[in-house]
């Protein structure tokens, strides 16, 4: 027997099995890569085909507030942090992106508008909700923080938050329509300190495509029930979840809503209304699809 020829045969033997593991490591290694970058490639598809979709849909944001420890107050409210809770699952289920804040001090309320229009786009449906104090001075209405250190009609201006300047600033970055519901037509503790003074809200100016639901009319007061939330934020969520087979347009809600807190109070609290839309804005639309 020739040992050294067995010798090489053995080691070329051991050489050339050693070259096809390694081949095949690196086939499967590539395979493996290719497949990875298919996987890559099918998600970044996906993901891009949801951005689209998401891109392509109309936005829908809203700025939530309940105020209800107020230290000037003989007690705390606890109607407008109830409807804040209970009006914000509502809307999450409409397909709203909520910023929902309690209790809300001049700063809180400034950086919630601040990230609110950080968000508006060109198609976007913009709700505000208030509930809690309000004031009018000069015919023009303002959202009182909790920390308001409120003792003449100047410092409301200063500590106050303007309804007619959040509109503003929300038009100005391009949404498309407007909602505001207020449930701020309450007696304040401020009023007592002020020389002269004004019920309720002031007639608020409607800018382009706006609907506008107060609780009471301007001018008026509407005193609190005993229910655990406002009688307004109560009417206006049982329409919303009213279960349509169809979608429903916002202003017929709202001035159900109104309809319905007039007939209840015997007139002794009729809602106001103002309506500027343009665009259809509806809830329960996913009865539509």
């Amino acid at each position: 027997m020739n040992l050294f020829g067995l010798g090489i045969s053995r080691r070329s033997l051991a050489i050339a099995a050693a070259l096809v593991g390694t081949v095949s490591l690196a086939i499967g290694a590539h395979a493996a890569l290719n497949t990875k970058r298919a996987l890559d490639s099918a998600k970044a598809v996906a993901a891009g085909q949801m951005d689209s979709a998401i891109a392509g849909r109309p936005s829908r944001l809203a700025l939530v507030i309940g105020n209800g420890h107020y230290p000037d107050a003989n007690s705390p409210l606890t109607q407008p942090i109830n409807d804040a809770r209970a009006l914000t699952g509502a809307l999450r289920h409409e397909g709203f992106n909520v910023d929902v804040i309690e209790d809300a001090s001049h700063d809180d309320m400034v950086r919630a508008i601040a990230r609110l229009k950080a968000k508006v786009r060109a198609d976007s449906v913009v709700m505000l909700f208030f509930g809690g104090y309000g004031i009018q001075v000069g015919r023009e209405s303002y959202m009182i923080p909790v920390d308001a250190t409120i003792w003449k009609e100047a410092d409301v201006r200063r500590d106050g938050v303007s309804v007619e300047a959040v509109l503003d600033a929300v038009k100005a970055f391009g949404a498309c329509a407007k909602l505001v519901v207020l449930d701020a037509s309450r007696r304040n503790p401020y009023e007592r300190r002020f020389r002269a003074f004004s019920h309720g809200l002031a007639p608020i100016t409607v800018p382009d495509n706006a609907l506008i639901l107060t609780s009471a009319s301007p001018g008026a007061v509407a005193e609190d029930s005993t229910g655990a939330d406002s009688v307004l934020v109560t009417e206006l969520l049982n329409h919303i979840n009213d279960k349509a087979d169809r979608p429903r347009a916002a202003e017929t809600i709202f001035n159900q809503t109104r309809v319905a807190i007039a007939r209840a109070s015997a007139g002794a609290q009729v809602p106001s209304v103002s309506s500027s839309l343009m665009e259809d804005v509806s809830f329960n639309a996913k009865a539509g699809s």
